[in-house]
Parts: C-alpha cells; sequence; structure tokens
C-alpha cells in the first residue's frame, strides 16, 4: 500500500483523540493535532499563540453568521492587513495539511475539516467518532471530576457546538453530515480498540 492519511473527527467526549493516539502506535505512523499549529507557525511566521488562540474556533459573530469563509487555498502576503486574520491562519493549517498528503509518509489528521480538505485525494480514509450522549458524559466526567453532570453536558454542548460552527464556517458542510466520511464509528458500541481495529480493516479499501 502507498502511503495514506487517515482524517479523524470526532465528537467530544467520544474518545476520538485516545483512539487517534492508539491507531498511531499500531500502524506506527505519526499523528497531527496541535502540532500543525507549530507547523503551520514555522511556515508562515506568524507566532504560534495567535494559531493556538484561534483553533478549531471562530468569534461569536462568525458563529452566527453564513458560511462566507469557504476555504479558497489564497494565502494572503505578510504585507496584507488581515495576514494574521483567523482566515489566513486557517489557510496557513490547510496547507500544511495538504503538504502532508503529498509526501511520502503516512500520517493521521486530528479534526481541522482534514476530511474536507482532503477530500479530493485518493489516499485518505476518513473517520468520524462519535458516540450516544451518555456515554460522552461519562467519559468527560472520568477526567473533570470537579464538575456537575450539568457542567459536563454543558461543556460537550459547547464544544459541539464550537466544532460545528467552525467547521461550517470554512467548509460550507455540516461537520456531521455522514457524507464528508468514509466510516462512521460508535466508539461506545465498538471501543477504543473496536475503532482502531476496524479503521485498519478498511485502510486497504478506501486508502489505495
Amino acid at each position: 500500500m502507498k502511503p495514506y492519511i487517515i482524517t479523524v473527527a470526532r465528537e467530544t467526549g467520544s474518545g476520538g483523540h485516545n483512539i487517534v493516539k492508539k491507531l498511531s502506535e499500531k500502524l506506527n505512523i505519526a499523528y497531527y493535532d496541535r502540532d500543525l499549529l507549530r507547523l503551520a507557525s514555522e511556515v508562515s511566521g506568524i507566532h504560534e499563540q495567535l494559531f493556538g488562540a484561534a483553533d478549531e474556533r471562530i468569534g461569536r459573530v462568525q458563529m452566527l453568521a453564513a458560511a462566507e469563509k469557504v476555504y479558497s487555498g489564497e494565502l494572503l502576503p505578510p504585507d496584507s492587513d488581515d495576514f494574521t486574520s483567523t482566515q489566513n491562519l486557517f489557510n496557513f493549517q490547510a496547507k500544511i495539511i495538504k503538504e502532508l498528503a503529498d509526501s511520502e509518509q503516512s500520517c493521521i489528521i486530528l479534526g481541522r475539516c482534514g476530511n474536507h480538505l482532503l477530500a479530493k485525494y485518493s489516499n485518505v480514509l476518513r473517520v468520524f467518532i462519535h458516540a450516544p450522549l451518555e456515554s460522552r458524559s461519562a467519559r468527560v466526567a472520568d477526567y473533570s471530576l470537579a464538575w456537575s453532570n450539568r457542567e459536563v453536558l454543558r461543556h460537550i454542548r459547547e464544544e459541539d457546538k464550537r466544532r460545528a460552527a467552525y467547521y461550517h464556517y470554512y467548509t460550507g458542510e455540516e461537520w456531521r453530515d455522514a457524507a464528508g466520511y468514509d466510516l462512521s464509528l460508535d466508539s461506545a458500541v465498538l471501543g477504543e480498540d473496536g475503532c482502531v481495529d476496524l479503521i485498519v480493516k478498511a485502510l486497504p479499501l478506501f486508502a489505495k
């Protein structure tokens, strides 16, 4: 099999990050999460802190707006007034993601609209990890012991809303739309290891 890319999007509390780490170890390939911010910073010369502030989030005004900033690939020059705008920051991240897909190294991309950006690539497997709310709230409660059940549910709701708004703003599409993925896996039914096993088995079918 030639080098391949796996993109993973996940609902809050679904265990997506753990699944990506286990998948990375099983396949012995790198995964990129916040590493993308560092790489985009190095390429653009823009401080990594600015990428971190805009990472998978948009402002309230943009959240309520129509998808007017759909990714076009255009990178603004350093002398532009909008060089450090959230749109340009996203475009630099997208540039890194596409360069990774064009490289000779297999890897995993977590979040950041990877499935949309690489939709036309033949060597990509696009995965969405989800789970029932009850399962997700239990997982979040495990690592947020000081939170009440109400706070846990609010966190899940706000994080999912943020990710959905970010995705729609830059792609014009719906984050949970199954048409944007090759595999949609319920981590509560399959378990983390079960999700990893299914992704590995599906690789030869999609990442050709």
